[in-house]
């Protein structure tokens, strides 16, 4: 039985819930208060300037010189207030029109400028550096656009506000920007081609075990999305050349490696993928892209892997299977029911007899849910945690190792009520609780901002103590938790030496050691606001079926 917890009480882990207009209702009591009088205040208001013959155009030279030098980099000689006031007056004269026309022309020129930068550079013996030069380059005009679009757009937000929003054919201040850079700089062919090269190659060399910037990759990768050309310029390209790379690296390691060394290959290059995707690939990639490695990893390779060695493609393929299934990382169920069909094809009906069932068990789960989540509205004590069960049937599934660990009350209650909604269902039956599978998203609160953190059970335990304490120490945390010492070190590993260190370790280390001591990490900072703090595996030598 494989439980999934959803936790929404940690440690500096708290929750809010946001009027989500930013409206704050005055009690109605208040308002309605007897004897209370209302006043009506009048002001007077503010004359509109004068407007001299040449008043429309020393205010347009004076934002034209504001935006030229935003757009140069230079300081302003205007105060910014005094300019978002130009702008509401020209909009209070009528002029919004000429105002529009004559800012987008002025964006335009700029931009239609910068493309003489990447024109004129070197294309004769082109390499990595060069074209990594390249990308740097045009990540830095990038950013360099959006800044400078983001203060022209604050100086005159009123005429986005008013004209702009009245006119629905108008694209607005951002929007005719980024129209702008795409017209004039990423649609010109030579260097929309240079720039999807160095990012394929960039992509090419992670792939091949060099370390790249990511940060970079994301960005331009961001930029074409933005621009809306990612799907055309980049992800066709990208796919192509996925499918050549694996269709050739499965024909050349189905002749040196055996079956066990192969597939884990394969899982290792599907962990991989699927971290780009959450790295700096745009999310709509990742359904084509594991389906491409699948099917030229394995599903071209599927008669020559069975022929070699049909039980432990089956622990392979169950173990993997069931760890998609119960974490959510299958990239599409249609095209796990396809692998599952060539499969059936391939070995028979009671080859796949158990991998169906796991599907079984997974449909039924959610059903179950809806009953359960219908019988704990009629509850009166309504739980804070939001609880997700999946009922595995014992033999479809890999064999995992029963583990006692002490739970949090609140969880052991939420245990128990759904235990006597399930046996109250289906008498007869036993529940066994597998805290190997279990995870949760947890609501957590850092100097940074609010954060959710998508974590393992056992990482769950270990951050749920900060709720109690500031410090505690390897021994104090196995005390608590009843964690199996190998596992628990993994899972202090993940939250204080890995990529997100939620926690701090002292002394500082990659390893977990007797007497090391925890804190939470209050600094911890991270761009996404939920973030997956993964699980460090433990090095496996064989399958369990």
């Amino acid at each position: 039985m494989a439980e999934d917890i959803r936790q929404n009480k940690i440690a500096n882990f708290s929750g809010l819930a946001e009027n989500s207009n930013g409206v704050t209702k005055t009690p109605a009591a208040m308002a309605s208060k007897t004897g209370a009088s209302k006043k009506l205040v009048i002001k007077n208001f503010k004359d509109r300037p004068k407007m001299t013959e040449t008043y429309t155009e020393d205010t347009w030279l004076k934002l034209r010189d504001a935006v030229g030098a935003i757009q140069n980099s230079t300081s302003i000689k205007y105060n910014l207030e005094e300019l978002y006031q130009a702008v509401e007056n020209l909009c209070s004269y009528k002029v919004s029109p000429m105002l529009y026309k004559q800012l987008r022309q002025v964006c335009e020129d700029h931009v239609r400028a910068q493309i003489q930068q990447f024109k004129e550079y070197p294309l004769l013996n082109i390499d990595s550096l060069d074209n990594l030069s390249f990308l740097k380059r045009m990540n830095r005009c990038w950013q360099d656009h959006c800044r400078q679009t983001i203060m022209i757009r604050s100086i005159f937000l009123f005429l986005d506000r008013t004209y702009v929003l009245q006119n629905s054919l108008l694209p607005s201040i951002w929007d005719t920007g980024l129209e702008l850079f795409r017209t004039h700089i990423v649609s010109d062919g030579v260097v929309q081609n240079r720039t999807v090269e160095g990012i394929l190659e960039q992509i090419e060399q992670e792939r091949n075990g060099e370390t790249v910037d990511r940060s970079l990759l994301r960005s331009l990768l961001g930029m074409l999305s933005d621009l809306q050309v990612y799907k055309e310029s980049f992800e066709q390209r990208f796919l192509m050349e996925t499918n050549c790379l694996y269709a050739a690296e499965g024909q050349r390691l189905m002749l040196e490696r055996d079956v066990p060394e192969y597939l884990h290959h394969v899982a290792r290059r599907l962990e991989e993928e699927n971290d780009r995707v959450i790295s700096y690939l745009d999310q709509s990639t990742q359904k084509p892209l594991i389906s491409a490695i699948e099917k030229q990893l394995l599903g071209e390779h599927m008669t020559a892997i069975l022929q070699k060695g049909k039980d432990v493609f089956e622990a392979f393929y169950k173990k993997d299977l069931a760890k998609r299934l119960l974490v959510g990382k299958s990239a599409s169920v249609d095209a796990e029911k396809s692998m599952l069909s060539k499969l059936k094809h391939e070995c028979g009906a009671a080859f796949t007899s158990k991998l169906e069932g796991m599907f079984k068990d997974m449909e039924l789960s959610k059903d179950i849910m809806i009953q359960f989540k219908q019988y704990m509205q009629n509850q009166s004590e309504p739980s804070n945690i939001e609880l997700t069960v999946n009922i595995l049937t014992m033999g479809y599934w890999p064999t995992y190792t029963p583990m006692e660990v002490h739970l949090p009350t609140e969880m052991v209650k939420l245990q128990e009520v759904f235990k006597m909604f399930y046996l109250g269902k289906h008498s007869g039956r036993k529940l066994q609780w597998q805290p190997t599978l279990g995870h949760a998203v947890l609501k957590a609160e850092f100097k940074e901002g609010k954060k959710e953190l998508q974590v393992s059970l056992f990482q769950t335990l270990v951050l749920l103590m900060f709720n109690e304490g500031e410090e505690f120490t390897v021994e104090e945390i196995h005390t608590a938790t009843g964690i199996e010492d190998g596992e628990l070190r993994r899972t202090l590993q993940s939250l204080a030496c890995g990529k997100a260190r939620v926690l701090n370790k002292n002394p500082r280390g990659k390893d977990v050691e007797d007497g090391d001591r925890f804190n939470f990490n209050n600094d911890f900072k991270h761009k996404l606001f939920r973030i997956k703090i993964n699980q460090i595996q433990m090095k496996e030598t064989g399958f369990s079926s």
